[in-house]
């Protein structure tokens, strides 16, 4: 569909359209400019710049009074549809300054989506309903990158993150458990130490995920290179090849916990315990409106500790 291109003139004359309609409202220049609060003869000039803009008179004198012409009388025909559309104009841009509203574009990765934030839109959508939270999914590189270009307002992601470009609000800290069959093979240690773990075959994720490298700098404690007999871009597929009996895995807790947890998968902590850091990100320039704070706010208080 061909999209129409449009633009308001740039001479659009609203005042004095206001003080032509006075005028004939109130029949003469004295009464109309005192209810403008201005000059009898600033009243008059708002009319003929009027006039000289639309190329008619508009108005005519009868004795002391004031009457619209056949062209003035048209005009003020659309005077009320012209002062409608305007007071709906500024109605609508008004809700931005005093409510969360408009859309609010958000990239995090498939974990976050699944495990954090459903309940903090559930959230936003009752508390703000004339916001619009689009969410998308990918790794941390791909998300920055959205933020960077400006195609993304903000996103959720795997810290840290080097850009002066970039602003970050730390949101929260998700501690990392080490995740097995339940009482299969093979089985996880009693102690879940870089050593224990580096020796049984490893479920891992992709090598570019954030995740992916604070796991492995970890498991390198036993100073041996982390090998993953296999590799994923989803944590969910990783827990499934858990339950199958295919290995073990490092996993976040956010994503280890709760339930919809399978009761096939075993949990436990790492000696010594793991923690990722994830913050939103959005750019050092980015306008934060009513709507951008919102979502931050939210997604900020969902991070917090419960007390």
């Amino acid at each position: 569909m061909q999209s129409i291109k449009f633009s308001l003139p740039s001479d659009l004359p609203l005042e004095p359209l206001r003080a032509f309609d006075l005028v004939v409202r109130e029949g003469t220049f004295s009464a109309a400019a005192e209810r403008l609060g201005l000059t009898q003869p600033a009243v008059s000039l708002q009319v003929r710049q009027l006039e000289r803009r639309l190329g008619v008179r508009l108005l005519e004198r009868v004795g002391r009074s004031v009457r619209p012409t056949a062209a003035g009388a048209e005009l003020l025909l659309h005077v009320p549809a012209i002062a409608a559309a305007l007071q709906a104009a500024l109605r609508a841009v008004g809700s931005h300054a005093s409510e969360a509203a408009g859309r609010v574009r958000l990239c995090t990765g498939l974990t976050t989506c699944l495990y954090l934030l459903p309940p903090v839109l559930h959230r936003l959508r009752a508390a703000h309903p004339r916001l619009e939270v689009v969410v998308s999914t990918g790794n941390t590189e791909q998300c920055l990158r959205g933020v960077e270009s400006n195609t993304l307002d903000l996103a959720l992601v795997t810290l840290p993150v080097a850009s002066r470009a970039l602003t970050v609000v730390d949101v929260l800290q998700d501690e990392l458990v080490a995740v097995g069959r339940m009482g299969g093979t093979p089985a996880l240690p009693a102690r879940c130490t870089p050593g224990a773990l580096a020796s049984l075959p490893l479920l891992a994720l992709d090598a570019a995920a954030t995740t992916r490298q604070i796991v492995d700098a970890w498991l390198r404690r036993s100073g041996a290179v982390p090998r993953p007999q296999m590799e994923f871009d989803s944590v969910e597929a990783i827990k499934a090849m858990v339950c199958a009996g295919l290995g073990v895995a490092i996993l976040p807790r956010m994503a280890a916990s709760g339930p919809g947890l399978p009761d096939a998968l075993e949990v436990r902590p790492l000696v010594p315990r793991l923690q990722r850091r994830m913050g939103l990100v959005l750019r050092n320039d980015k306008p934060l409106n009513r709507a951008l704070q919102a979502v931050v706010q939210a997604i900020t208080e969902a991070g917090r500790p419960v007390a």
